[in-house]
């Protein structure tokens, strides 16, 4: 019986795991929501800010990476309505709106 399949699944995992947490930063002036750190930010107001982010799509929204990091850091996906998607921590809610090339993080009072 072999468990080097099974291992190297779980590793990967791990590794997958731990690379998806460690490219997102959380920033303080949006209730400490991740935002992708090779994100370039082109603007900000006080409801929020947009990036331009190569990974972000319009029909497909943001990678699994992504879903995986404001999972970990305890943001719950609630509805979604097109390129909208609705995110809550205890009482802070983030609309995350994806285009192509761009996020849009807004805070929701």
């Amino acid at each position: 019986m072999c468990t080097y399949p099974s291992s190297f699944l779980i590793g990967g995992a791990i590794i997958y795991y731990s690379i998806s947490i460690s490219s997102y930063t959380a920033t303080e002036d949006l209730n400490e929501f991740p935002v992708p750190k090779n994100a370039d930010l082109v603007q900000l107001n006080e409801q929020g800010n947009r990036y331009e982010w190569s990974r972000a799509s319009e029909e497909d929204g943001i990678p699994y990476g992504y879903a995986i990091a404001l999972k970990a850091n305890g943001w719950k996906k609630g509805k979604s309505e097109g390129a909208s998607v609705l995110y809550m921590k205890g009482n802070n809610k983030i609309d995350l709106i994806t285009t192509t090339k761009q996020l849009e993080i807004l805070k929701v009072k």
